[in-house]
């Protein structure tokens, strides 16, 4: 069984005592914020080796680092192939595009990381906020306006919309 089916079995296990995992993340959620304010202060060098040299480089268990692959994943700029067989000695890259790295932290609605100062010498207060902006909205779902029988049909057609592309065909 690889290091990611692992951490996934572990992290997210509902039948696991509650505060065993409460404590779990927490310590985690830590750790993770210290990864994220050491990358932020250099946000264009490319941190790369093996699993395990990562995990000891920022001093966590191989385990908090399969976690933390996880979770940045989809802001990197080239995925890691964690999927297949992840191991101690598997190569992998923390290269991550700042927008997708803000925008997933907004996602995630984890603020202790999208609020972490080092954004600051990336981006703005303004810009911060527009990206904030734009990611809650991404997700906002909005519905046209309702179209009734007796209406003008939408497509211009003069007609009223019961007697255009409102009937059934």
């Amino acid at each position: 069984m690889g290091l990611l089916e692992d951490w996934r079995k572990k992290a997210y296990n509902e039948n696991a005592d509650r505060n065993a995992l409460q404590k779990l993340w927490n310590d985690y959620f830590l750790k993770e914020k210290e990864i994220y304010a050491q990358l932020l202060a250099n946000p264009n060098e490319e941190v790369k080796g093996t699993v395990k040299e990562l995990a000891d480089k920022y001093g966590i268990s191989v385990e908090y680092m399969t976690g933390f692959l996880d979770g940045i994943q989809d802001s990197l700029v080239a995925p890691n192939k964690i999927e297949e067989d992840l191991a101690e000695d598997t190569e992998v890259s923390l290269a991550f595009d700042n927008e997708k790295l803000y925008k997933n932290m907004v996602a995630a609605e984890a603020e202790w990381l999208y609020g972490l100062p080092e954004w600051d010498a990336i981006y703005t207060k303004e810009e911060q906020h527009n990206l904030y902006l734009e990611q809650k909205k991404s997700g906002t779902i909005v519905k046209g306006k309702k179209i009734y029988p007796n209406d003008p049909c939408p497509c211009g057609s003069g007609k009223k919309y019961k007697k255009c592309h409102g009937r059934n065909r």
